[in-house]
């Protein structure tokens, strides 16, 4: 089974994931790049680089470690076998911030809000 990445839109047309990876060294990107690939190649993907983030409303976290830094990508499953991207962030604690669940979690009900509309 193939996956398909989306990019999360706002309403407004902002790409708050594309805005992320604009916003890191082209190194850093590369490798997250290389991740996203593995999403949508991989059968099983390690959870090394991907795991569901309990107590969420379905929420997952793509992991890239890269020098001293990790990188994470908050993301959900739409329809089997399409992962939507949120947003992303550069980790400084062991538990993934509240507010950056929270922000996912909004982005995904106005996503699966606006695809029922189409």
């Amino acid at each position: 089974m193939r996956r398909t990445v989306i990019f999360y839109k706002t309403p407004d047309g902002k790409c708050p994931i594309e805005e992320f990876l604009y916003s890191l060294d082209g190194k850093v990107a590369q490798k997250i790049l290389w991740a996203l690939n593995l999403l949508e190649d991989l059968e099983s993907i390690p959870s090394l680089y991907f795991k569901k983030l309990t107590g969420t409303d379905g929420i997952w976290e793509c992991r890239i470690k890269y020098g001293s830094n990790i990188y994470r990508i908050l993301c959900f499953m739409f329809k089997n076998s399409n992962i939507v991207l949120t947003h992303g962030f550069i980790k400084k604690t062991q538990k993934t911030p509240k507010n950056e669940i929270e922000k996912a979690e909004k982005y995904k009900s106005d996503f699966i809000k606006r695809s029922q509309n189409e």
